[in-house]
């Protein structure tokens, strides 16, 4: 019997999808067949929406071993795992690869609309995750940018309607994409909104937020990205005035070593 190979994913309401919008960048550079597991059974229903074929939702981490047979292949992206779990993995898996949290790796799709339109002046996403309602929280962060709001995929729906009324414009969670490409300046929390948007062309500005990682500061640092801490709105307006004289870094397509090093070990 052949050895199948999984990708595990952590997502959910509390975490966003920044590492499911990664994990799906990598799956499709792949162009092969693996199974896609998720910490959360909604992402999993919806991800041929993202082109993966195969999805599980299996609730937490450790019921990785209900789907996966011994000796198959693993390809982890959590940081719910510590050390001996890892050790436990190497021995149960015949391949096992644990993702970096700061791994950059950006669909081809965002590289090819580098030279798209950038019809949106401003867009602000907060994220996909929004449990606490801190964006409401905070919305006097961007109240005067007349910006486009990006909504979450794991926004309560009384909220998400709620917030509607809020900004001018607005793009569904299924027009991330469209948000990414057609946007001049990009304001967010998410590291991948962050990477995908300087593949497009745009001006992203991150913005650090407390309960999401701080792995990417020295990863935006590199690539001059303005840095945001405390939803501090000075420093946002210092950034926006002169943030057409700002000379950010470029992301190198098909640069991923990440990608590189999966096939390399899977003999793809």
């Amino acid at each position: 019997m052949n050895n199948k190979t999984y990708y595990y994913v952590h997502t959910g309401h509390r975490i966003g999808l920044d590492r499911f919008r990664r994990a799906v960048a990598i799956l499709n550079q792949l162009e092969a067949d693996i199974t896609l597991l998720t910490s959360d059974y909604r992402i999993a229903q919806s991800s041929r929406d993202f082109g993966i074929e195969k999805s599980v939702g299996i609730d937490v981490v450790r019921n990785i071993p209900q789907i996966a047979r011994n000796g198959d292949n693993l390809i982890l992206d959590s940081d719910e795992v510590n050390p001996l779990m890892i050790e436990d993995m190497q021995e149960y898996f015949s391949i096992f690869i644990h993702i970096p949290e700061d791994a950059v790796v950006v669909e081809d799709k965002f590289f090819d609309a580098i030279q798209s339109e950038k019809r949106v002046k401003i867009s602000y996403f907060f994220g996909d995750d929004d449990y606490e309602k801190d964006l409401e929280k905070h919305l006097d962060f961007v109240s005067d940018l007349n910006v486009s709001l990006q909504l979450g995929f794991y926004y309560f729906l009384d909220y998400e309607e709620k917030l509607k009324t809020k900004f001018h414009n607005y793009f569904e969670f299924e027009e991330y994409d469209k948000m990414i490409q057609e946007s001049e300046i990009v304001i967010t929390c998410s590291p991948q909104a962050i990477l995908d948007a300087l593949a497009a062309g745009a001006k992203p500005i991150y913005v650090q937020r407390e309960d999401y990682t701080k792995a990417f500061i020295s990863v935006f640092e590199s690539y001059n990205v303005p840095i945001i801490q405390d939803y501090d709105k000075n420093h946002l307006n210092v950034i926006l005035e002169s943030i057409d004289e700002r000379k950010y870094g470029k992301i190198l397509q098909n640069g991923q070593n990440i990608v590189d090093f999966i096939k390399e070990s899977l003999d793809l």
